[in-house]
């Protein structure tokens, strides 16, 4: 945390899942609150997420949110009516090249485009889970090749994390330049445009909403979240977060099964 730091925030970007949300995907009273007081005291909050846009409603209407959100990583920033003010998508190229790396191994193969989440296996892992998380079913498809040339987000998921975070490294190299794959949870590996990220959506929020970098606040609990931690004049870790994430971070909060993010703006957000 730089000096410019100590000045007062006036913009928090949170995470969603891990964060904002509890294990079972609830939403606390607790943060809700928190998120009102911040409203109250005259600072912005909007949230960013790996979910696709629509998988969002839910929480921005819960939250009362009127600002845009950033769904995909920063792949897209929609506006409060649900329109695209920004997208960053794919490169067919990269989108070929990972799916070709994650077809040589046992994960669950998914890709985001036209609005839809597509698959070819729908009893692989995680499958049930991001229906739950969604609130929508996807679209079983033979190939993925229909769709490569659109492509808003591409995920691994497995129940092998070491696995996830070996494709990582294997995969960063040979789309660099092109795309980006970074884990949103021990179980999901993303991978966005190169500037589908969400340190990218909070440069390009802060210059919209008028705010210096300084007076910025990010929190989050993964691996994409580092991001916006490193373009942020405060950043907070939840505190189940990867080690590596909460290293990243100025601070850590408590977890999301605590309110973590309640706790983070009464102490380190909201005015004295």
């Amino acid at each position: 945390m730089s000096e410019q730091a100590e000045l007062p925030i006036k913009f928090l970007l949170s995470d969603i899942d891990g964060t904002l949300l509890r294990p079972d995907h609830s939403l606390s009273q607790a943060n809700i609150d928190a998120v009102a007081r911040l409203r109250a005291a005259g600072i912005l909050f909007t949230v960013a997420s790996s979910r696709p846009p629509r998988a969002m409603r839910q929480q921005i209407e819960a939250l009362g949110i009127d600002l845009p959100s950033v769904a995909f990583n920063g792949g897209n920033i929609i506006n409060p009516d649900g329109s695209v003010l920004k997208a960053y998508r794919i490169a067919e190229e990269a989108a070929r090249t990972c799916i070709n790396l994650f077809a040589d191994y046992p994960v669950s193969l998914w890709v985001f485009a036209d609005d839809q989440w597509f698959l070819i296996d729908p009893a692989g892992d995680y499958v049930d889970h991001e229906r739950t998380t969604l609130g929508y079913e996807p679209v079983q498809v033979e190939s993925f090749e229909p769709y490569l040339g659109r492509v808003d987000k591409i995920v691994a998921a497995s129940k092998d994390f070491e696995l996830l975070k070996s494709l990582e490294s294997q995969l960063n190299p040979l789309i660099v330049g092109l795309a980006l794959a970074a884990r949103s949870q021990l179980y999901y590996l993303d991978v966005t445009a190169l500037d589908a990220n969400k340190g990218k959506a909070l440069l390009t929020l802060a210059e919209l909403f008028g705010i210096e970098l300084a007076q910025t606040a990010a929190i989050g609990d993964g691996g994409n979240d580092v991001a916006m931690f490193h373009q942020a004049g405060l950043s907070i870790a939840m505190g189940q977060g990867e080690e590596s994430v909460r290293r990243e971070a100025d601070h850590v909060t408590g977890s999301n099964l605590e309110d973590g993010v309640a706790a983070a703006i009464e102490h380190y957000i909201l005015p004295r």
